[in-house]
Parts: C-alpha cells; sequence; structure tokens
C-alpha cells in the first residue's frame, strides 16, 4: 500500500443536537443571521451558522485551549 501524505479522514458522521434556547437568544441568532446575509450577499439558516459559531467560539476560548493541551 502506497504511503499517502494525506491523512486517512476523521469521522464526519454529522450527529443531530437538540437544545432548547431562549426568545432573546433566538432574536439573537435571527439577527446574525440577517448580518451574514447582509455581509455575504447569501442567506443561511440559523441552524447552518450554529456549528460554525461553536467552532469559532471553541477555537477562539484559550482557557479551553490551555486546558485541553494540558489533557
Amino acid at each position: 500500500m502506497p504511503t499517502l501524505k494525506l491523512t486517512k479522514l476523521p469521522d464526519r458522521t454529522p450527529i443531530k443536537l437538540t437544545i432548547t434556547i431562549t426568545p432573546d437568544l433566538n432574536q439573537l441568532l435571527t439577527d446574525y443571521a440577517e448580518a451574514y446575509r447582509d455581509a455575504y450577499g447569501q442567506s443561511e439558516q440559523v441552524a447552518d451558522l450554529i456549528p460554525y459559531m461553536l467552532r469559532s467560539f471553541l477555537e477562539s476560548d484559550r482557557g479551553f485551549s490551555r486546558g485541553k493541551a494540558k489533557s
């Protein structure tokens, strides 16, 4: 078998997560989706934006990153 530079791709099976949010958070998410549309000229559903918002948040959380690096 040849040795490839690209490693085996990770599991990409989507996981469905159901959460309950407050009405004010729902409004903020809707407002963000509208700001996204204004910024990029493309409308996206809130549910499609949330995974990327969560990833961005987690990747920018220095305390989380430091704690994760120690594990």
